[in-house]
């Protein structure tokens, strides 16, 4: 397992924007597809966006697609995720994962690895 660290999360207004970044521990850190969850109050976990071990491929819920943006640093064993055009419905609690590059990328059980999550407030 590795151990994951997010930070940037906080309070912003409707249409503005954060990025959030994943810190990563361990030198396997380009061995696994890395990913964003979030939770809302009262809520499950939902997926948000994936990124392959490359980097070449990732993937969307709908609710972001287009204005949300997933990319990572290997050397760096980082994980990012902009956020634009931010709506009072995304705002959750946003967890970074790990895991290895099997099963279904969209389904929270493929991962074994979690940070401890970074709260996101959206104002209207």
């Amino acid at each position: 397992q590795m151990q994951l660290v997010e930070s940037g999360g906080g309070l912003v207004q409707t249409g503005g924007s954060l990025t959030l970044s994943c810190a990563a521990s361990g030198r396997t850190f380009s061995s696994y597809r890395m990913a964003w969850f979030r939770q809302a109050p009262g809520k499950e976990r939902e997926f948000t966006a994936l990124i392959s071990r490359s980097g070449i491929t990732t993937s969307y819920a709908d609710s972001v697609k287009g204005r949300f943006t997933i990319s990572r640093d290997n050397p760096k064993n980082m994980v990012y995720l902009q956020m634009n055009s931010l709506k009072p419905e995304d705002t959750a609690v946003y967890y970074c994962a790990a895991g290895f590059p099997y099963g279904l990328g969209y389904r929270a059980s493929t991962y074994d690895s979690w940070g401890q999550g970074t709260q996101v407030t959206v104002s209207s």
